[in-house]
């Protein structure tokens, strides 16, 4: 209540519980790919980027898309937890983020069939030679539920054994403990815009007929 109104304050800004964790407010930071990382590891860039809106007072703040394995980042710029020396950067920024009184999220992912893209500024296509001699861009081998590109002029993605993915399983649960030693409250699993895990979801990038496939 305001003690100069005695009106509740809105919505927007009262405490919103979730399971253990009660936010001051309800204002969530989405994710925001910035695609300024190295090796995927999180930098002072990503710090001043993250601390200004725990300064600003948001309830949340959630990472970007982060990649489980380093072939899954969908740029070279993206951030991930792909190895434990991915940790420490990340607790710098949750720490800070909890010393204002917010609460950190992270946003784990892989690009399947659209990894190995330029960044959205050099073109938002597949890495080509040009990239390579223009910035020193690496391109790796995509892979997908099938193999079939996600659009003309995209390279065809391997597609996935069963034991490819017996290993992303474990990749997936690994970042996602490292998360926690990361110091994220929240984690939010990727499963949109025709990365991996959606490409799974759909006939447009699943010809599977294994227990991976189907209707």
């Amino acid at each position: 209540m305001s003690e100069e109104t005695g009106a509740a304050a809105p919505l927007l800004f009262q405490p919103l519980t979730i399971r253990g964790m009660t936010l001051p407010n309800r204002i969530v930071i989405s994710p925001m790919a910035t695609y300024s990382a190295e090796e995927g590891m999180a930098s002072d860039w990503h710090f001043a980027h993250l601390a200004r809106f725990a300064l600003g007072g948001a309830g949340l703040i959630v990472v970007e898309a982060t990649g489980v394995t380093r072939e899954g980042r969908i740029t070279n710029g993206c951030t991930g937890l792909w190895h434990d020396g991915q940790i420490a950067p990340f607790k710098r920024i949750t720490d800070f983020i909890r010393s204002q009184g917010s609460f950190s999220g992270i946003q784990i992912a892989h690009g399947g069939r659209k990894a190995s893209a330029q960044r959205p500024w050099h073109g938002n296509g597949p890495l080509g030679q040009d990239d390579v001699d223009a910035r020193g861009d690496e391109i790796w081998q995509a892979v997908s539920p099938s193999a079939d590109a996600f659009s003309d002029g995209w390279p065809e993605p391997e597609a996935l054994s069963l034991e490819d993915l017996d290993e992303l399983i474990e990749a997936w649960a690994a970042a996602a403990r490292r998360s926690l030693d990361a110091g994220f409250d929240v984690l939010e699993v990727h499963s949109a815009h025709g990365y991996l895990l959606h490409s799974f979801l759909s006939p447009l990038g699943n010809g599977r007929t294994d227990d991976y496939g189907g209707s």
